[in-house]
């Protein structure tokens, strides 16, 4: 066998050498890939580390905000129970208490004319009974027929009978 000629020899150096710079370039490409893919690995790690920190933290927030809205909602249904008893015992006292105002207000409609009628009674007492002695006295000297209200049809048979006297009435209030 012969020895390749010496241009040969030197195209296939360089040939090498080139390949070899080629392979160490890309090797140093591969470090610094490898290095930029550890650190973000790393911080993606981090990352992720501080995003489950704060779901974590988020779901104790919300546990929390249901526990409070909980006991909010239990004490809210307790004083609508309260408030739901206290106006059944309102409704009760109404009831109750509605005889009691319609009579108040019957009282209260018959009251001037109560008032008219307890004015007149007070003046006639004032006035008092007719001496015995007093000339035009009317009234019989016994006792005389009862005295009784009358109806509308005892006024039409008051009218036919016209020979009734007219009386003073006494009063003791």
């Amino acid at each position: 066998m012969s020895a390749p000629p010496a241009l040969q020899i030197r195209e296939a150096n360089a040939h090498l050498a080139a390949v070899h710079r080629r392979a160490a370039e890309l090797e140093a490409r591969l470090d610094a890939a490898e290095r930029t893919v550890r650190a973000q690995a790393e911080r993606l790690a981090r990352h992720d580390q501080l995003l489950r920190a704060a779901l974590d933290e988020l779901g104790r927030a919300k546990d929390r905000e249901i526990s409070a809205l909980q006991e909010q909602l239990q004490t809210s249904k307790a004083a609508i129970h309260s408030l739901q008893a206290a106006v059944r015992q309102r409704e009760e006292l109404i009831m109750q208490l509605q005889p009691r105002a319609k009579l108040l207000q019957d009282i209260c409609q018959q009251q001037p004319p109560l008032a008219a009628l307890l004015a007149a009674l007070t003046e006639a007492e004032h006035l008092g009974p007719l001496p015995d002695g007093v000339p035009g006295h009317l009234l019989p000297a016994g006792p005389g027929p009862p005295l009784t209200n009358s109806t509308a049809e005892e006024e039409e048979e008051g009218e036919e009978e016209d020979h009734l006297e007219p009386a003073v009435f006494g009063t003791t209030v």
